[in-house]
This record gives C-alpha cells, structure tokens and sequence, in this order.
C-alpha cells in the first residue's frame, strides 16, 4: 500500500545516502540527505501512477486523477503491443510498464536530463511532485484530513525553499539518483506481494514478454495484509534509527560528510 512503499521508499533513501558518493548524487549535509530521502520516498510512489486507485492518483486533485487514467491506458497499450503468445491479455496497465527496471531507469535519466535542460523550473517540479507524494505517502492519516490543494501547496512551498535554500540537493545527478532509488524500492515491494511484476519486461523470459518476477508462494504477502502492517511498522522503525544517527552520530553509519 502507499504508506508502504513510502515508508520503504524513505529507508532506502537513507541507507542510500550513507553508501552513494557526491558524484554520483549522494548527499553532502544533514539537510541535503532528508532532501534525498524525501524525494526516494516520494518516488516510491511512481510506479502506481498506472491505478487510478492509488495513493498517487489521489495527491494533486483531477490533474492527478487524469495522469493516472492516462498511464493506464498508456500502459495497457504497450502491454498489448508488445505482449507475446503466452502473455495472458491485460483489462487495464496496472503493474506493467511501470513496473519495470527500464522504467526505474528511463524515469532516473529523464529526471537528470530534465534539469540539466531547464534547471530551476524543472529541478523545482520534480521536487514538487515528489515532496507531494511523500507528504502523502509518509503523512497518510494527516494528509486524509486536508483537502488535496492543501497538500499541493505545501509540496510547492517546500519544493521551493529546497531550491534557494539547497540547490545541490536539487542538481540533476542528486535527483536523477534519488528517483531510481525510490522507483527500484517500489518495485522491491510489490516483487513480494502474490502478484509479483514484470521486472525485465519487454525482455522475454520462458517465452514471456511479461514475465511477473516474484518470490515464492509461501513467502509472498498480502498487500494491506498482517505482513504489509508489519512491513510498515518494521520500515518506520528503522527510519527513526537511521535518521537519529545521520543527525546525532553520523560517523557511525560512516557518512562521507560526517567528518567535515
């Protein structure tokens, strides 16, 4: 569910920022990695733009909710397209193209190259729509007790006090990198759900273009299941421990930044 994978999406974020380099978007502050970790767990809930059920159908009012309509017929287009004999035939996209490692990696790419293009007016988009997922992601019951434009101005206020205030946390590798992050931990978690997801499609495996990668049946989850409730609780657990320790004892997790 989207609590979920905004939770993991922030864990991965933060493991993430201890391990990943300056030069390769890592963080360089205390600041600069809740800024990364904010966006990875924003962009964990990418993938299900393709269900206008979703979390993320629900964060910016109608244009999200059209966005998402249109990733799903998108999606299911090119599933249909591309599908091979063996593919059973789809009724809508959910859990297909944006489900893959080509569209962790593509979403990534188009991020960096997006803000190397047009700098601060797409730098300062990306945030807003990843700051917006996350509040939404990571705030579930506050966010349900606030109207949708609350969400989305709030999502653009800090979208642009990030820039002014952080603008290596904005640059195109910084982002790029986080929204892969976020994007591969989405796809992580839905692997152990029943359903699994097309993670190498196109690429045909067994005859499959659409092959669902997953683990087996004894240890896939329900999703909003007992097993999600503790993946939940298990994740913002370790949240609060890792972002203790990048605030109080940061040479512990062996930051790159702790000793300056």
């Amino acid at each position: 569910m989207g609590p979920t994978h905004a939770m993991s999406g922030a864990t991965a974020g933060l493991v993430m920022a201890t391990l990943l380099p300056p030069e390769w978007g890592g963080p360089t502050s205390i600041a600069g990695t809740f800024v990364f970790v904010s966006v990875t767990a924003g962009a964990a809930l990418l993938p299900d733009l393709d269900s206008p059920q979703a979390t993320i159908a629900r964060s910016f009012g109608p244009a999200s909710q059209v966005l998402a309509r249109v990733t799903e017929n998108t999606a299911q287009l090119l599933h249909t397209a591309t599908r091979s004999p063996k593919d059973a035939r789809r009724h809508n996209g959910h859990r297909t193209a944006t489900h893959t490692l080509l569209f962790a990696v593509l979403t990534g790419l188009a991020t960096g190259a997006a803000t190397t293009a047009f700098g601060k007016s797409a730098a300062i988009a990306i945030l807003f729509v990843t700051l917006g997922l996350a509040l939404r992601g990571l705030f579930p019951n506050w966010s349900k007790k606030n109207d949708w434009f609350l969400v989305t101005g709030l999502a653009a206020v800090l979208a642009y006090a990030t820039w002014t205030q952080l603008p290596e946390s904005a640059s195109p590798v910084a982002l790029g990198a986080a929204v892969t992050v976020g994007v591969l931990t989405h796809l992580l978690g839905d692997m152990i759900t029943k359903r699994g997801v097309p993670l190498f499609a196109p690429l045909p495996i067994g005859g499959r273009r659409w092959y669902d990668v997953r683990l087996p049946s004894l240890l896939r989850i329900t999703a909003s299941g007992p097993a999600d409730r503790l993946l939940l609780a298990a994740c913002t657990a370790a949240v609060l421990v890792l972002s203790y320790l990048t605030v109080f004892d940061p040479a512990a997790l062996g930051i790159a930044w702790a000793g300056r």
